[in-house]
């Protein structure tokens, strides 16, 4: 395939190099090249197969609608902007195109999504429970997208809102944890990610999985066919 990755931070660059490593040819873009996605026209991205966006919540929003314009099928793992998945997805239907999203397209997060979602039956036993999670310093976003998940995880599995703590610290890649409090027990679920190569490896077998697709996808409904 021909990718174009948007975002040139650690994680975009990881994305790029992952897709070259499986065969693929790759462009990258950084954020100086397409303020106000102005780079990402039809004619720019003729013979361009995928789009992958690893940018900001401010930037990825104008992305979207260029690359639905663009009539070009896209993979986003930038968070911070789920406020708008139903516009998203009425550009998305309108186009015609294929979009795949995801917090987070590690495998191992998404196995802990159902364990969390197995877990959250204690909430319905007498326990309490709190979500945390940390990340690096400069991640912009807080709560996490993946903590935001897990609440509404929980909330779908047990009828409960949780208080999420964020903490932004050092250059930690990135740590979720539920912890379920009894008077009798504690229960601590957590993932921690050790790399960011998880995140890239799962992003370029989403874009592999959407070549040819159209509509609106969850990559927590799919990640199991990838």
């Amino acid at each position: 395939m021909n990718i174009v990755v948007l975002g040139v931070g650690k994680t975009g660059s990881l994305v790029a190099a992952v897709a070259r490593e499986r065969g693929h040819a790759v462009r990258t873009m950084a954020s100086r090249e397409n303020a106000g996605a102005r780079a990402l026209t039809r004619e720019a991205l003729a013979g361009q197969d995928i789009i992958v966006d690893f940018t900001t919540p401010t930037a990825v929003l104008p992305n979207i609608e260029a690359c639905a314009a663009a009539g070009k099928n896209m993979v986003v793992g930038t968070t911070g902007w789920y406020d708008q998945l139903e516009r998203v997805r009425h550009i998305v239907d309108a186009a015609g195109s294929g979009f795949l999203y995801g917090s987070n397209f590690s495998i191992g997060v998404n196995l802990f999504f159902e364990i969390v979602r197995a877990g959250a039956a204690a909430l319905r036993h007498g326990y309490h429970g709190h979500l945390f999670e940390r990340h690096h310093a400069r991640k912009q976003d807080a709560p996490s997208g993946t903590a935001v998940v897990l609440r509404n995880i929980i909330r779908e599995a047990a009828g409960i809102d949780l208080e999420i703590t964020s903490f932004r610290e050092g250059e930690v890649v990135g740590m979720h944890e539920l912890e379920l409090d009894s008077p009798n027990d504690c229960l601590w679920l957590a993932h921690e990610s050790k790399s960011r190569r998880g995140f890239a490896e799962g992003a370029v077998r989403a874009a592999e999985w959407l070549q040819g697709r159209q509509g609106f996808f969850d990559f927590h409904d799919v990640w199991k066919e990838v």
